[in-house]
């Protein structure tokens, strides 16, 4: 063998070998690229599923047929907005004193205007204690429940369902409501706790020994629970009554929803997994909106709203003469009100005047 020989085998039987293990080691690369790749796209749809299984749907519209408002004649929306006090389970039963009711109310209710343009709002609360007439409705088992005059406007939700409450909403406002959203207070705890507070400026000092929420005046951070006490206090702050709270409730709603949109929650659901599963457990919404693509659609379309500046308003109301503990309606200013809404226009000072105050 020549020296030249030698060399040459040795080269010549290594050198179709460094392609081989080249394609061997792309593959494996490839490989556990796509298992990767998979288990990825495996997760993320999981937790799509999982968050978008989370939202409970209500369908309004076969709820209650044809014999409804007509829809806005401009692109504005209007929402109705509740805040469900369910005392069901042993989470809910610890809030705030809620072991002493049974059952489900509308402890919070407002009807927020998006007029046309969308750059920017009004919420309407609707106190609780509000007498209104019920029309008849139809329950989710299907059976029938006859009208009633003289309810409180809380009682609809517990007794017939949110249907039957959008329903009441909009025979007493003719106003067209579009779409739905509930929020129970446990979710709505949990949700606060999660986003890592909301900060509200309080107005006085409340020291609520039924809530148990003691608080300074002035800014304030507070947890899900303080903020459940916030909402619901009604004996740290006015008169007592519902009515009193109410721009309390309005104060913290306006609060959280800068929070929410600071943090891109509906835009963005899935940043914060945590964040989205606290939001999505405690959402029921129209059946349009029960999907996170839909409420991140709509959330990107109310996005020229700023809730900081949102115009907040107490539905006008007057005591009742019959039951002094209940307020109804007061016209002509709730009448205005609601007109100006149905016809998305400017709101007149005086029909944002409110003979009972709470104050």
């Amino acid at each position: 063998m020549s020296n030249d020989e030698t060399p040459q085998g040795p080269r010549a039987s290594r050198r179709p070998d460094k392609p081989r293990k080249r394609r061997r080691g792309l593959k494996i690369t490839l490989g556990v690229l796509l298992v990767l790749l998979l288990a990825t796209g495996g997760t993320l749809y999981w937790l799509y599923s999982q968050l978008d299984g989370n939202i409970k749907g209500v369908d309004i519209n076969k709820a209650l047929g044809e014999d409804r408002p007509e829809k806005l004649p401009t692109s504005g929306q209007n929402l109705l907005v509740l805040g469900s006090d369910s005392r069901a389970g042993a989470e809910n039963k610890e809030l705030g004193g809620g072991g002493a009711v049974s059952g489900a109310r509308s402890d919070t209710a407002m009807v927020v205007h998006i007029p046309e343009g969308r750059s920017k709002a009004v919420a309407v609360s609707i106190p609780r204690d509000t007498l209104v007439t019920r029309p008849e409705c139809v329950k989710d088992d299907g059976s029938t429940v006859a009208g009633k005059e003289r309810v409180m406007f809380n009682s609809v939700y517990a007794q017939v369902g949110p249907a039957c409450v959008v329903k009441t909403v909009e025979k007493m406002s003719g106003v067209r409501v579009d779409h739905y959203l509930e929020i129970n207070f446990a979710g709505f705890k949990d949700l606060v706790d999660a986003i890592g507070g909301v900060t509200v400026d309080v107005p006085q000092d409340i020291d609520d020994k039924s809530s148990g929420l003691h608080l300074t005046a002035g800014p304030q951070k507070l947890n899900g629970t303080e903020s459940l006490a916030y909402v619901r206090t009604r004996h740290g702050i006015g008169d007592g009554s519902d009515l009193g709270r109410i721009g309390l409730q309005q104060q913290f709603l306006m609060a959280l929803l800068s929070e929410v949109k600071s943090q891109d929650l509906l835009g963005s659901p899935t940043n914060s997994y945590k964040i989205a599963e606290s939001a999505t457990k405690s959402l029921t919404t129209d059946s349009s909106l029960a999907s996170l693509t839909s409420l991140a659609e709509f959330a990107r379309s109310m996005n020229g709203v700023d809730p900081a500046s949102m115009e907040t308003i107490m539905l006008p109301v007057a005591y009742d003469k019959i039951d002094p503990n209940r307020v109804i309606a007061a016209e002509p200013q709730a009448g205005q009100l609601w007109k100006a809404i149905r016809e998305d226009a400017t709101i007149p000072e005086d029909a944002k005047k409110s003979p009972a105050t709470g104050g």
